[in-house]
């Protein structure tokens, strides 16, 4: 688990190097089954990175219930834990989560607005949109409901007036979409600026257009399915 806490504080710290979360926002987990535990590793509530350490990370389990390691600074599990926990316990392709406040995909969740076919890499959350889930106070059950209807059949959605989620196999899938989801997020903001008000609206790609994206993919590099 020590290896798996250590992995989780890298990831975390790459999201702050990337200005993908600032402060105390956003927060990591990663599933344990696959390392000879049940439950998961989460970042702790309202810590710092830099002051974290792989002993910070709380062990948790499906129930709710936590652990702190010894000698652990950490007090509790992140405030989002309902949506890790939730997401880990019904999508079974998913061992890793990164929710962040990231600048660009916060504000198209500001706005509300689903991100449509615009690009064709839409298609590494798995579907042809990312959807906006509606709001929902942070740390709730209803937050953590909103987020699962909002990912089914992805790999990353909105939270309105709040930020990102983003799923992957591991740390570093999660980390490869939430870079990427953030990055499509400015790309449509871009878009959004030069249109508005003007004739010239954004294409969006066709649902036949998207299918062959979709097929192409399954054998493009690291989103190859």
């Amino acid at each position: 688990m020590q290896s798996l806490a250590k992995e989780l504080l890298q990831a975390s710290q790459k999201l702050a190097t990337l200005g993908l979360n600032k402060g105390t926002s956003g927060n990591v987990s990663v599933r344990l089954n696959d390392h000879g535990e049940d439950g998961f590793l989460v970042t702790p509530s309202g810590m710092p990175i830099e002051e974290m350490t792989p002993d910070s990370m709380v062990k948790m389990q499906f129930d709710g219930s936590f652990e702190l390691q010894k000698e652990s600074n950490a007090k509790k599990p992140s405030s989002e834990w309902r949506f890790h926990r939730d997401i880990l316990q019904n999508r079974t392709d998913v061992n890793a989560i990164v929710h962040t406040h990231s600048m660009f995909a916060t504000t198209m969740a500001c706005l509300h607005k689903d991100i449509p076919p615009f690009h064709y890499m839409i298609a590494v959350v798995g579907g042809d949109t990312i959807r906006c889930a509606p709001y929902a106070l942070f740390g709730s059950q209803a937050l953590s409901n909103q987020a699962l209807t909002a990912l089914i059949d992805r790999k990353a959605c909105l939270l309105a007036n709040h930020g990102m989620i983003a799923l992957g196999k591991d740390l570093d899938d999660a980390l490869a979409v939430t870079v990427e989801v953030e990055n499509l997020c400015e790309q449509y903001w871009r878009v959004l600026q030069i249109s508005n008000g003007q004739l010239d609206e954004p294409h969006i790609l066709s649902e036949a257009e998207m299918r062959e994206v979709f097929q192409q993919f399954k054998g493009y590099g690291k989103w190859a399915k």
